[in-house]
């Protein structure tokens, strides 16, 4: 994030979502875990929502909590699903909701946590059989450009598939499937962002025409690597002998 956090949310108010992702990554996460059409499930560090129908459209008769740090994204998540009875909104910790969940949905934040701190603190909330799926900044690519590696902006966790897979046998956990978040779901969140880039930069100052420069540099960073590196979709479950087993 830059280091100016008002310029930041200035270009990130009203976004649909917070991150890449599409319907079509929460259906194929939800029936990988095999959720059930009444599954309670942890939106984690929902931002504006852009998930939740997607949840609900996988668990018609189940339950969302829906949680992030930013209280205006919640703000703007409760203006689409507050009225809905099937969603609990929460300003706070992803890692704070007691559970149990059957499913826990984290789309591009784990990296804040690193992947064992977060597998570890959410496996006691988990109930029998329930399973996570997190995207995490991944190569897909043994030789990487400087560009694509740069993207990551210093990402000292940043690695391959196999490099994430080991993440998570390191937190008793297994892989049951891994998906990449493909282009539709990258411009699904970049191109809303062009298009407030365009709205913001007759009326900007230094500071905010800073972040906006920052942003297009990053999509145009994607879209010129998107083939060696972007995000990998896992869905994992606690291995037996490790349910309830890691830090809280």
């Amino acid at each position: 994030m830059t280091s100016d956090p008002d310029a930041f949310f200035t270009l990130h108010a009203d976004l649909p979502r917070e991150g890449p992702g599409e319907t079509a990554d929460v259906a194929w996460a939800a029936e990988v875990a095999g959720i059930r059409p009444d599954a309670r499930i942890l939106d984690a560090a929902c931002g504006p929502g852009g998930d939740i129908g997607a949840l609900l459209r996988a668990a018609p008769r189940g339950h969302v909590t829906a949680i992030d740090l930013h209280a205006p994204f919640l703000d703007a998540a409760r203006a689409r699903w507050g009225s809905d009875r099937r969603v609990t909104l929460m300003t706070g910790d992803m890692t704070l909701p007691e559970g149990p969940f059957d499913f826990i949905w984290c789309a591009g934040a784990v990296y804040f946590l690193g992947i064992e701190a977060a597998l570890g603190a959410w496996a006691p909330r988990l109930a029998p059989g329930g399973a996570i799926a997190f995207s995490e900044p991944c190569l897909f690519t043994d030789t990487p450009s400087e560009g694509a590696v740069e993207f990551w902006e210093g990402y000292a966790r940043l690695t391959d598939e196999a490099g994430i897979a080991a993440q998570v046998t390191g937190a008793g956990f297994q892989t049951l499937a891994t998906h990449r978040v493909g282009d539709i779901g990258w411009e699904s969140y970049y191109r809303p962002m062009e298009a407030r880039i365009a709205q913001l930069r007759p009326s900007a100052d230094a500071r905010l025409r800073d972040v906006l420069a920052m942003a297009e540099a990053e999509i145009a960073g994607w879209r010129a690597h998107r083939a060696e590196t972007g995000y990998l979709l896992s869905v994992v479950r606690p291995l037996p002998a490790s349910r309830g087993g890691g830090a809280t």
